[in-house]
């Protein structure tokens, strides 16, 4: 687990912080968290996992100007944290995870802390199990 090992707290922020293959991944913590990682920390362009019908940890892969997408390994770790950091962690078989741009998350005045709409996404299944 060498790109684990380079996670950190981010001090006191309300997420955690991966490296995977010279991508950042932010890890929300809480409900509140998520917000916050969500519409104040991340940018338009970035991709943003959730896993499905479980409430969990918003993620955030970073992509900078010019880099493109991420690889499909840094796709797939992303995603197994997003499952990983939710109350499926644990269950059997693989659960769906929703990935889109940051800035198709909504946020419905009123709304719960934590709970967004998506205008648009594709999705993908990972086991709901600790990254590797």
């Amino acid at each position: 687990m060498p790109d684990m090992a380079k996670g950190s707290e981010s001090g006191g922020r309300g997420y955690r912080t991966f490296e995977r293959d010279g991508w950042e991944i932010l890890v929300g913590k809480g409900a509140r968290d998520n917000d916050v990682l969500t519409f104040d920390v991340a940018e338009p362009d970035d991709l943003w996992l959730h896993v499905s019908e479980w409430s969990g940890s918003h993620v955030v892969i970073r992509v900078p100007g010019g880099m493109g997408e991420p690889p499909r390994n840094v796709l797939n770790f992303a995603a197994q944290m997003a499952a990983w950091h939710s109350k499926a962690r644990g269950s059997r078989g693989k659960v769906e995870v929703h990935v889109c741009r940051a800035g198709d998350v909504r946020k419905q005045r009123g709304a719960p802390a934590g709970q967004v709409r998506l205008t648009s996404w594709t999705a993908m299944k990972v086991y709901a199990k600790e990254p590797t």
